[in-house]
């Protein structure tokens, strides 16, 4: 991995995207981004991560987000390998996404290092938010990611991003607002 796709500085908060295979589209239904949302809520409160922003998004999410007592790698690796076990089980359960678990057994089967499925693509795109201006940069792209795929009108109508948090309505995820 390239050393600019590197968390360097663990006092730094990041511009984090993590994308799921093939960019199927999982998170379109609740039960499967309710496991996300709740592996996000279990490292703030039990891994120290302190969230800034979110977009969860179909296929993929965004976040600002920094570790507080554990580095923001470790958690990322921890979320996304909880969140794929337990997707690809209620998957199996549910018998409902045979498509999908076939393109997550053939990557899986591809990259020859993992166990029976892959469902995240590797990394999670750290990119440090140094100055003022980049996060105020990524909080606007983050909010208007949802905008821009046609999914709603205004930001603070999509129900899984923090823009509804920055506006003064309840969001999914709580976050730290500075």
């Amino acid at each position: 991995m390239s050393e600019y796709y590197k968390a360097h500085d663990d006092t730094k908060a990041y511009f984090i995207t993590s994308t799921v295979v093939n960019w199927e589209k999982v998170f379109i239904e609740e039960k499967y981004i309710n496991i996300l949302i709740d592996s996000i809520r279990f490292c703030q409160n039990h891994k120290g991560m302190e969230l800034y922003a979110y977009c969860l998004m179909p296929t993929h999410f965004h976040i600002i987000a920094r570790g507080n007592d554990i580095r923001i790698s470790n958690i990322m690796r921890d979320m996304k390998k909880f969140t794929s076990v337990k997707i690809i089980k209620e998957m199996e359960l549910s018998g409902d996404k045979n498509k999908m678990l076939t393109v997550f057994r053939n990557e899986g089967l591809r990259i020859r290092r993992n166990w029976k499925y892959k469902f995240w693509q590797d990394g999670f795109h750290p990119i440090e938010i140094s100055t003022e201006k980049i996060f105020k940069q990524k909080l606007n792209y983050i909010h208007l990611n949802p905008v821009d795929a046609g999914f709603v009108s205004y930001a603070t109508e999509y129900k899984f991003s923090s823009a509804r948090n920055y506006s003064g309505m309840c969001g999914v995820l709580d976050i730290i607002i500075e």
